[in-house]
Formats: C-alpha cells, sequence, structure tokens
C-alpha cells in the first residue's frame, strides 16, 4: 500500500523535502506540498530589489510550478494540523498522512505600527515600495531597523544597509545623505563568534553607516524612532525587519516547547510525535554556547535533505543513517559588485567554528549564479 507524505510550506525546507522525496521514493508514495502563497519568493535576491538590482517579476516564480512526478502542490491556509493523526485541514478539506515534515517557516508580522512609516524589506511589495522612494531619494536621513529578535538571515540588515550606502554613492548622495542601522543585539551575527562579528562590523562602519547596536525599539511615529535607552532619532526613509513568531497554526498544538517554537532532536530533526519532523526557520535548536541555531535557509537546505533521506529509508524498512550536522554558509552582499562569504560548523564544540573568505567579486556572482540555479532546479 503506497504512503502519503504531508510536506507543510513550500520555502527552502519544504521544496527540497518534496522535491528529493518525489526522487528517492517513487511508485505510489504520494507527497503533498501545501502553501497559502501562489507568489514563491527567492527571499535573498529581495536585497537587491530593494535597491533596483531586479524586478519584481524576477525574483519569484508560481508555487504551482514546484510540482513534479510524485508531487502534488495544494493551495490555500493551512487552518489546523494535528500531529498526533498527522493530518492538516486546508479550506475545510482534512488531508492525512504517514509522515508529516513542518518547514512553515516563522510567522512575520509588524509591530508598533512600522507599515505605516516604512518598508518591511522581508517581503515582495516592502522591497518593491522601498527601492521606489530610493530612486527617488535627494538626501537625508536613511534608517535601516531591526525592532525585535529573533528574525530569519541574521547578515540581512547588514547587507542592507551596505547595499543602499552603495547605491547612494553611485548617485553621488554621500554628502547629502546618512545611512544609519539600528539593531537590538550587541553585534553582527554574534552566534558566528567575536571574530567574524567583529569583521562585519567593521565592514560596515568602513563604508560611513552609522551602527547603533544594543537599540530595543519602544515606540515608532512618522519620522521619528524611541528606543528603551531613551535615545530619538528621526528619519526621512526607512526600511525594517519584521516580526518573527512561531504560525499560530503550530502554537495551538502540542508540537511547541517552553522556547514558543518547535523543539525538535537537532541530528533528525524529529519531533515529539511518531514521523513528524520540522525544519527551518520554525525551529528551536540550542548550541553549546547557549544561543540557538541561527535562522537560516540553508540550515533548512541541509535539513531537508536529512528528512527526505530518512524517511525514504523508513519506506524502504532501511536504517535512517543520515544525520543533520550543523554545517552552513551564507554570502554577505556588500555592495559595488562585492560579497563575503563566511561558513562553517555550528554545532562546533565548545563554539561555533565559522571563518570567512576575504570579500571580492567573486562571491558576488557565485551568490548571481545560486539564484539562477535555484529557479532552473526548482521551477
Amino acid at each position: 500500500m503506497g504512503k502519503t507524505i504531508l510536506v507543510l510550506g513550500a520555502g527552502t525546507g519544504g521544496i527540497i523535502t518534496a522535491k528529493e522525496l518525489s526522487k528517492k521514493v517513487g511508485g505510489k508514495t504520494k507527497v503533498l506540498l501545501f502553501e497559502k502563497e501562489e507568489k514563491n519568493v527567492f527571499a535573498p535576491s529581495l536585497l537587491w530589489l530593494m535597491v533596483g538590482k531586479r524586478k519584481p517579476k524576477q525574483v519569484y516564480r508560481n508555487t504551482r510550478k514546484t510540482g513534479a512526478a510524485g508531487v502534488e502542490v495544494v493551495i490555500g491556509e493551512i487552518e489546523k494540523v494535528n500531529p498526533g493523526q498527522i493530518s492538516v485541514t486546508v479550506k475545510g478539506q482534512e488531508y492525512k498522512g504517514d509522515y508529516m515534515v513542518i518547514s512553515l517557516g516563522a510567522e512575520q508580522i509588524t509591530e508598533y505600527n512600522l507599515n505605516n512609516y516604512g518598508y518591511d524589506f522581508y517581503t515582495l511589495d516592502g522591497a518593491t515600495k522601498f527601492n521606489e522612494q530610493l530612486q527617488n531619494f535627494k538626501g537625508g536621513k536613511i534608517v535601516i531597523l531591526v525592532p525585535s529578535l529573533p528574525f530569519k538571515c541574521p547578515a540581512a540588515p547588514y547587507e542592507a544597509a551596505m547595499l543602499v550606502e552603495s547605491f547612494i554613492r553611485k548617485k553621488r548622495l554621500t554628502n547629502k545623505t546618512e545611512v544609519s542601522l539600528y539593531v537590538p543585539e550587541p553585534g553582527p551575527m554574534g552566534v558566528a563568534g567575536k571574530e567574524l562579528s567583529g569583521a562585519v562590523r567593521q565592514m560596515v562602519e568602513m563604508k560611513g553607516i552609522k551602527y547603533f547596536p544594543e537599540q530595543q525599539l519602544t515606540s515608532a511615529a512618522k519620522s521619528t524612532l524611541t528606543f528603551n535607552n531613551g535615545i530619538t532619532t528621526e528619519y526621512d526613509l526607512m526600511a525594517f525587519t519584521p516580526k518573527h513568531q512561531c504560525p499560530s497554526v503550530i502554537k495551538e498544538t502540542a508540537l511547541v516547547g517552553k522556547s514558543g517554537w518547535i523543539e525538535v532532536n537537532r541530528n533528525t530533526m524529529e519531533t515529539n510525535f511518531q514521523n513528524v519532523y520540522a525544519i527551518g526557520d520554525i525551529t528551536f535548536i540550542p548550541l553549546e554556547m547557549g544561543k540557538p541555531l541561527p535562522k537560516a535557509g540553508v540550515f533548512a537546505h541541509y535539513q531537508a535533505e536529512t528528512v527526505a533521506h530518512n524517511i525514504a529509508q523508513k519506506i524502504a524498512g532501511k536504517t535512517t543513517d543520515k544525520t543533520f550536522n550543523g554545517n552552513g554558509q551564507c554570502f554577505l552582499e556588500m555592495g559595488e559588485g562585492k560579497a563575503g562569504y563566511a561558513g562553517g560548523n555550528f554545532y562546533g564544540s565548545p563554539l561555533p567554528y565559522v571563518k570567512m573568505k576575504t570579500p571580492g567579486f567573486f562571491w558576488h556572482w557565485t551568490k548571481v549564479w545560486y539564484e539562477k540555479y535555484w529557479f532552473f532546479k526548482y521551477f
């Protein structure tokens, strides 16, 4: 009798899980991929979109195109998840499976009414509208703001600030413009270690960007932001990251632990429900240093490969012999056609072991190549 596998969410992790399973299991096994959005955005490209390096239509594809032999795409909001019964409900219809992989990412919401004053560059609409304002910018104060922790892609706000500064420099508006970055964390990409964090901060500040760490936003208004230390700053144009939280439909289940996220076996991505896995941003994986594994697409990618392999092994009656080992990498866009590249083992003991390669044009073009590869391979 054929098996049914439910994959929740068509982000990086969900797409790779579904595609890998379609290749590995075949036969009578059915893979159902659930996604609420018709437009499937490649999130790393939003940084280029916000500074005019991409057009909106270049950074997304139709979600239905992720379907393949053995993969059925179901578009609609997930109304209920029952991990005990391995079932989900979409538009009133219940779908039951033998295995479930939850890759719904983080639910993103706007706090402090920031959407009334600035642009959420983690969304297609926000990045597009920020770019429209930037193209007509004549000078003033530009703020890149992180209002709360955690947020996915730890490098993104720093990349955004450097790309905006590069745009301003090219437009010869440097003498008329101040670019500032306000974040609640003590330094960039802290989980990666002091050396890498210091290197990223140096990159930012060498570009003349004003960097303000440990700034927790408490209120926002038109043209002004206020932080918990009493500091108030004015701005003319603002881009911000949204608040990230566990999706409401998952909060209603017994999957969520004390962390507020799904807690899993860090090597196999198994939850406390049999044959139910969770991968990517929706998970909470504590590291030895006391901080959680960052929320980043690269981890969802490798976790997806692990889970797909092990489910296929289970279906075939074989040993589940693949583990996620904590390795990860990321590009760091710097503007002017250059990028950095950092990678290593985040499960390192007692601290993650992460190093950065010498920044240059090569890493930027490698990221461009990966964007093209992603769309070609998965759509």
